[in-house]
């Protein structure tokens, strides 16, 4: 019997860079700053309300929508830091993780034939799930050096069959983020031309020099037509455990939560439990900042004596780096060699673009032990 032929959805994806380079770094015994995630702990305090959850019995499916206690406090938090209170029954969803919610927010509004703006370099998640919804991923670029927003061309780029555009500050992978003058450019182009927003703002307490978070839900107008999400998973290091959640409007929540029901139903019951009742310590999420801008200088300063040229960093916990004093090979090839014969591995950017555009940049990861930035930094400074 001859099987059945079959024809991929995602016929140009395969396994993801991020895989990929850990399991190099494994397979070499490799220092791993390519993958975005801590090598250190949550907050002990984070995991003793875990471990109370489950003896309390908080073991079954939570509501779809999230446990009303982490909606609430999610709503106050908000409007803490950006004056915004979205009511947590009808505009705050929790989800498994930041990708989960901008797969649902993608599923529920993009029809076949739509068009979603995407901002290049970005994250290797975005353009599948516009795929899988039938849109068409349209691009613009950041700037390059700077990888400022250029809202010329993203006007240009807009058409009357643009669905949504998609966007993210802090950005990754280069670190860069929102100032004032584009949020007032993009609310005046929201102003002149009909699409809804997806804000990627999962690193939104990692903004440093000073500088705050400005996040859509700060600006009225901007709110009412954008998906908002969030990652507890960055705030807390703990990717692990795969929560985050969506803020929107309640005729976008709605068509958000059909398509997050029937994507993972809810999300872990006695993490939600703790972090609700974590939420309540402010100075994690408002020390943060300054917790990772510290790794960030130790970083630089451990590496002023390499041949590679930092980008500024001004957010997240990734610092790109060009590496044209050290080699002239195509950055996959140079991450990959300095996987295997240097011992660190890190993330080629040219994989954040369509087109595989080339800028001789690798991303590194200092969300990581001192001895860990340390010992990465003593293999580097060796080229």
């Amino acid at each position: 019997m001859t099987a059945p032929s079959l024809q991929s959805k995602l016929p140009n994806v395969g396994t993801t860079i991020f895989t990929t380079m850990t399991q190099l770094a494994l397979q070499h015994n490799a220092i791993n700053l390519a993958q975005g995630f801590p090598d250190f702990n949550c907050p002990q305090e984070l995991m003793n309300l875990v471990t109370e959850a489950m003896r309390q019995g908080h073991n079954q499916y939570a509501p779809s929508a999230g446990i009303p206690a982490l909606r609430q406090k999610i709503s106050q938090k908000t409007q803490h830091l950006y004056g915004h209170l979205p009511n947590p029954d009808t505009e705050v969803t929790v989800t498994s993780g930041a990708t989960e919610a901008l797969f649902a927010a993608i599923a529920a509004v993009v029809q076949p034939g739509d068009e979603v703006l995407v901002v290049e370099p970005c994250y290797d998640s975005y353009v599948p799930a516009i795929e899988l919804s039938g849109g068409v991923p349209v691009y613009a670029s950041l700037t390059y050096p700077d990888f400022a927003l250029d809202w010329q061309q993203i006007e240009d780029k807009l058409t009357s069959k643009t669905r949504l555009l998609l966007l993210n500050s802090p950005h990754n992978p280069t670190g860069a983020v929102w100032q004032q003058e584009d949020l007032d450019a993009l609310t005046r182009l929201a102003q002149k031309h009909s699409f809804l927003i997806l804000s990627d703002e999962v690193y939104e307490h990692m903004v440093f020099d000073g500088q705050p978070h400005l996040s859509l839900l700060s600006v009225p107008a901007l709110a009412e037509r954008a998906f908002v999400i969030s990652s507890f998973g960055k705030t807390y290091h703990t990717t692990g455990w795969k929560v985050g959640y969506c803020i929107a409007p309640p005729a976008l929540t709605a068509e958000f939560r059909k398509v997050h029901q029937y994507l993972t139903f809810s999300t872990a019951t006695p993490f939600q439990h703790a972090l609700a009742a974590f939420l309540d310590n402010h100075e994690h999420y408002l020390t943060l900042p300054s917790f990772y801008q510290q790794k960030r200088d130790l970083f630089a300063q451990l590496l002023q004596p390499s041949k590679f040229e930092l980008i500024p960093c001004a957010g997240t916990y990734f610092q790109l780096a060009r590496y044209a004093n050290i080699s002239d090979k195509p950055d996959v090839e140079f991450a990959q060699w300095l996987t295997k014969e240097v011992g660190v591995a890190t993330i080629p950017i040219s994989v954040f673009y369509h087109d595989h555009t080339d800028h001789r940049l690798v991303r590194f990861c200092f969300a990581k032990k001192e001895e860990t930035l340390i010992s990465a930094a003593e293999r580097l400074c060796q080229l």
